[in-house]
């Protein structure tokens, strides 16, 4: 049987600490309608309502607010779930964890779609003037809104970054015509591209640094945003220190949405002994100032320095309840502007993930980013996922609109869809083997995102895999040993209906569709009782309620990067073509799979000698695969070589 789900920490508390599961029979999903208020459903209901935000009066209520919101999450290594510089959290057991969540033994599965060929967001406005070629963009969740990734291309050019160098080479030359040292300490990799600028974000640490900076550390903090001009030689043209991790950004047309999560920077004292630990860090934190609290920055424009609060204390809002251990801001970064300090919103809350429309921003909490121990367990409403909406409709810095929660918790931003007025959220609550998911729906009344309609019970003992939403159709995959792939109809947002569960060995991490009444999975195959076996990407048929699977392709001890970052994905319905990396097998490389009717053929594969294919592009009739270190560039009609491009 296999136990180490993806997203699902393993926790020193007994699941018996968490409480308050509700309704959810083995094999059974329970529909809960909220359109009449005179309903009375289960006791779930009250994980659902408000998350009003309250603005501080000024710096010192906001510090004694921020004290007392903290002081009873203090232990003997700092705030609980503070993470040290090599990105560990430590619990008050003494275990460690991997990742700000406590550990899974592998990464995440789930989640990204490409966004539909054409033009890419901001094609080259400066450079000399030739046809665009029909290329593929970035694979995103909504069409019309970029997102951050290691590789992006105008038809024109292909900009890379990786470490601190971004590189610019030039599609009708296939040669490098810039390579740019970045001010970003070699942890690069997320970009934005519009015209002739690109944005590159580097992925900082989200624990609270100390009031000085260790030798070599960004004085502001763990996060920074380069602005850089690409023609020529490449020049950058502004550097953004911030305080905190850089969490996610969306683009819609010029403007990036940045977001950043940043804790306190106390100077906790850990070379002493834990007996007694507990009491000083109480101290450290009764005895701080706002600025410790606060995040900073560090401009740099070339033409002058600023350094100083990123955020004032009337700036900064917060929920009812909360740490006082982290705090959300949100920068505005016009591309085709200078770079200036985004404009900041700033909420004293925690968030993990990010979903956005062309006109909402979404950030949500689901409580996992904090650290969890026998003195401190889970509470009994912490198994639920707060949402924060931002309007992005007008120019200008965010507007915060609505918030609202559902229960249990996420598993990445394709658990999230914005449609028709209504935000749909697919969550999976409690710990194995007691666990079960949900799709829930969500409308705007007033400041409040407040639940309309539920379907419960999905995944009796198992967890969501993954999550597509087509109009009106959630597309549900629950996982331990066999693979349910869940079809709910969503036409009738009050009351959500499961119309189809198909059973199959294995589970899909990803999906995506693939033209008219057909989805493709991306997972891993495995046994009956649940131990994976490899790489598997799978067609469904989707044209009636309950989907089918038609076609299969199984690589024995493959993986794929797309099982958890789907930027790695790419699909180009001309050709109906997939193109995904492979690793763990002697085929190493860019595996490219062909649709024809309902049967899955491999193309080929286009080895990269020199380490890991990352993404592939189609640009025109050439299919460039991108690593850390090469570009190589093939026919896309049959993958003949035609070129190697050097990076860096």
């Amino acid at each position: 049987m296999r136990t180490d789900l993806p997203r699902w920490p393993r926790l020193a508390v007994a699941a018996a600490a968490v409480v308050g599961l509700g309704a959810g029979v083995a094999g059974t999903a329970v529909v809960i309608g909220l359109g009449d208020e005179d309903d009375d459903p289960p006791s779930t209901r009250t994980y659902d309502g408000p998350v009003e935000l309250i603005a501080y009066d000024d710096c010192d209520s906001a510090l004694a607010e921020l004290k007392a919101a903290a002081l009873p999450h203090v232990g003997p290594y700092g705030l609980l779930g503070e993470a040290y510089p090599d990105g560990a959290v430590v619990a008050e057991d003494g275990a460690v964890a991997a990742d700000g969540r406590a550990a899974a033994a592998e990464a995440a599965p789930g989640a990204a779609p490409n966004a539909a060929p054409g033009a890419a967001p901001g094609a080259a406005s400066g450079a000399q003037e030739r046809a665009v070629p029909e290329h593929s963009g970035t694979n995103v969740h909504e069409s019309g809104v970029d997102e951050p990734d290691l590789v992006k291309t105008d038809g024109r050019r292909v900009v890379t970054v990786t470490g601190d160098t971004l590189t610019v080479v030039d599609v009708a030359s296939r040669e490098p015509t810039a390579s740019l040292t970045l001010p970003t300490g070699g942890h690069a990799g997320q970009l934005l591209l519009d015209g002739d600028r690109a944005l590159v974000m580097t992925t900082g640490y989200p624990h609270a640094f100390p009031a000085e900076p260790a030798p070599g550390r960004s004085p502001a903090g763990g996060t920074r945003l380069v602005l850089v001009d690409l023609t020529g030689d490449g020049e950058v043209l502004g550097d953004l220190q911030v305080s905190g991790s850089y969490l996610d950004a969306r683009q819609v047309g010029p403007v990036a949405r940045v977001v950043v999560r940043s804790m306190p920077r106390l100077p906790f004292d850990h070379s002493g002994p834990v007996l007694g630990a507990e009491e000083r860090h109480r101290g450290v934190v009764e005895n701080s100032s706002i600025d410790d609290w606060l995040p900073r920055y560090t401009l740099d424009t070339g033409d002058s320095t600023s350094s100083g609060r990123l955020v004032e204390c009337g700036a900064v809002s917060h929920p009812h309840r909360y740490t006082g251990a982290s705090m959300l801001t949100i920068l505005t970064v016009d591309l085709r502007e200078e770079l200036t300090i985004g404009d900041p919103v700033s909420i004293a809350a925690d968030g993990d993930t990010v979903y956005g429309t062309g006109t909402s921003l979404y950030v949500a909490d689901d409580h996992y980013a904090g650290g969890i121990s026998e003195k401190h367990p889970m509470p009994e409403d912490a198994q639920r996922t707060e949402v924060y909406q931002f309007d992005i409709s007008k120019p200008g810095k965010p507007v915060h609109v609505a918030s609202g929660g559902v229960e249990g918790s996420l598993l990445n931003q394709y658990a999230l869809s914005e449609h028709e007025g209504h935000l749909r959220i697919a969550t999976t609550v409690g710990f194995a083997p007691d666990t079960r998911s949900m799709v829930s729906v969500l409308t705007r009344r007033g400041d409040e995102l407040a639940l309309v309609g539920r379907v419960d019970g999905l995944g009796a003992g198992e967890r969501i895999y993954s999550v597509r939403y087509l109009g009106d159709v959630a597309y549900v995959v629950t996982f331990r040993e066999t693979d349910p792939l869940y079809t709910v109809d969503l036409s009738d947002p009050a009351r959500p209906l499961v119309t189809g569960e198909l059973k199959i060995t294995g589970y899909s991490a990803y999906l995506h569709p693939v033209g008219d009444n057909s989805l493709l999975g991306v997972g891993q195959e495995a046994t009956t009782d649940g131990a994976t076996t490899g790489l598997q990407v799978s067609l469904f048929d989707t044209s009636s309620p309950e989907a089918a699977r038609v076609g299969t392709f199984h690589v024995p001890g493959g993986y794929s990067e797309v099982e958890h970052d789907p930027h790695a994905f790419l699909y180009w319905p001309a050709e109906n073509l997939v193109v995904l990396p492979v690793t763990g097998t002697s085929d190493a490389g860019a595996l490219v799979l062909r649709i024809s009717g309902d049967r899955l053929t491999e193309a080929g594969t286009v080895e990269h000698g020199d380490g890991t294919f990352r993404r592939a592009l189609v640009i025109g009739e050439e299919l460039w695969t991108v690593s850390d270190g090469t570009v190589v560039v093939s026919t896309l009609a049959d993958l003949d070589l035609l070129a190697t491009v050097q990076l860096g």
